[in-house]
């Protein structure tokens, strides 16, 4: 029997409101709270609460038979509690059918897992922690930002104590491979990892409500058929996407409602298919091989690399400019300056600033409060050098010396054990060699 994971990302940053060059050390806030109010309640209105309106009722009338996964970033969380507490506690109502699986993620949906481990590690556990407030399980399977994925992030979240990891079925790395299998990381066996089926996955997040596709109307009995006719050997579908392909990017008259309706029914009746959370793929299937990724692969656009965020200089600038405030940031105890550093970091503010055009720009300019590539890179950059400003006020050079000289004096020290121990070991031969010489003398005597 093939089992369908069906899993859904959250996430909504904080915007930055226009900030002028003449705004730097003068004025410290910089959030557009009217844009950020009006998006959330435009996407809780038409995303949000009608699906997990339906979600909910799916998963009472199909007890246990219907599961849905989620991971909701710690941005999207904060924004919940401010603009749509609404929404928050409609999550917690699916949380509580016990058929709904909260994945682990980075807390501000950021690229750090691409810059430092320690800082990855920080931002995980806070979302953990998060996810366990809210919705009463710490999560055991991590999807990272945008299904970031590579042979090193896997290893480093095995490291963290996950199960599993969610990342792209991308082409070029399955080649004729299939992504309807369970996989698991290169340099850590024991990390499974799923694998999305892009093209099943895309059909409803981007194809449904095109009328020129040759597969519209895409009805749920069809959908399904298709994934009953797939080789009988494939074990798994994983269907990942944005959840706000319904009703935002699908709107509600395409009728993806019904459909998403539809197909949990289709499937629960199946006697061929079930559903089932990431964590029970991960326990009911064997790894069929390690799938390798020596370079980042993400879900995003043609290419399924980093382009989106580091495609061009603008953004490479902005994304190093950032990380290396790093050292100073892990002295900084300001609550204000921590929150700040939170949502500067959200991986968004890199991808307004995408050059991308075509098919992938129409994407780009999805809720993108910009006009430009150009004027996001300056308005990020200015608020950035604000940012930076008050950070040194806060955390002084000197500071920062100090820790500079510790790390020093740990080094030297650790480097005279090293050679008090190479010493003694090379006593220890000498000893040994003396004792030998001397064995053979009074042998040959």
């Amino acid at each position: 029997m093939k089992t369908i994971c069906l899993y859904f990302q959250v996430h909504q940053p904080f915007r930055f409101r226009r900030y002028r060059f003449f705004d730097i050390g003068k004025d410290h806030y910089y959030y557009d709270d009217y844009t950020n109010e009006s998006i959330m309640n435009k996407v809780a209105a038409k995303c949000y609460l009608p699906a997990n309106e339906l979600l909910l009722k799916a998963l009472n009338k199909h007890k246990g038979k219907f599961k849905v996964a989620f991971s909701i970033t710690g941005m999207a969380i904060e924004q919940f509690k401010l603009y749509a507490p609404d929404v928050l506690e409609s999550f917690k109502a699916l949380a509580q059918t016990g058929m709904v699986e909260f994945l682990g993620e980075t807390y501000s949906h950021s690229l750090v897992s691409l810059k430092d481990y320690e800082e990855f590690k920080t931002q995980v556990e806070s979302h953990s922690a998060l996810m366990e407030e809210h919705f009463g399980a710490k999560p055991q399977v991590f999807r990272n930002t945008e299904l970031i994925y590579s042979d090193q992030m896997g290893e480093m979240v095995a490291n963290m104590g996950f199960n599993a990891m969610l990342t792209e079925g991308a082409k070029h790395i399955l080649g004729w491979k299939s992504p309807n299998f369970l996989y698991c990381n290169a340099a850590n066996p024991r990390l499974k990892v799923l694998l999305k089926n892009y093209k099943l996955s895309d059909d409803i997040a981007f194809r449904f409500g095109n009328n020129s596709w040759s597969e519209w109307p895409l009805t749920a009995t069809k959908y399904v058929n298709w994934i009953k006719n797939l080789d009988s050997r494939e074990e798994v579908i994983n269907l990942f996407m944005d959840y706000e392909t319904f009703g935002e990017h699908q709107p509600r008259d395409t009728g993806i409602f019904q459909f998403l309706e539809h197909f949990a029914a289709e499937v629960v009746k199946s006697q061929s298919l079930s559903f089932s959370t990431p964590t029970e793929v991960a326990q009911k299937f064997q790894p069929v091989a390690t799938v390798s990724v020596p370079h980042p692969i993400s879900w995003a656009d043609e290419e399924r690399d980093l382009t989106a965020w580091l495609g061009n200089e603008m953004q490479q600038e902005a994304f190093n400019k950032l990380y290396s405030l790093l050292p100073r940031i892990k002295h900084c105890n300001d609550p204000k300056l921590m929150k700040d550093w939170r949502y500067l970091q959200c991986s968004d503010h890199f991808y307004y600033m995408c050059t991308k055009f075509f098919s992938d720009g129409d994407v780009h300019a999805y809720f993108n409060p910009y006009e430009t590539p150009y004027e996001a890179f300056i308005n990020y950059m200015n608020v950035l050098s604000d940012f930076s400003l008050r950070l040194k006020a806060a955390v002084p050079e000197d500071a920062e010396n100090k820790e500079i000289i510790k790390l020093r004096e740990l080094v030297d020290e650790k480097e005279l054990r090293i050679k008090e121990l190479e010493a003694a070991l090379n006593k220890t031969k000498t000893k040994k060699t003396v004792s030998k010489k001397e064995t053979v003398s009074k042998t040959k005597v």
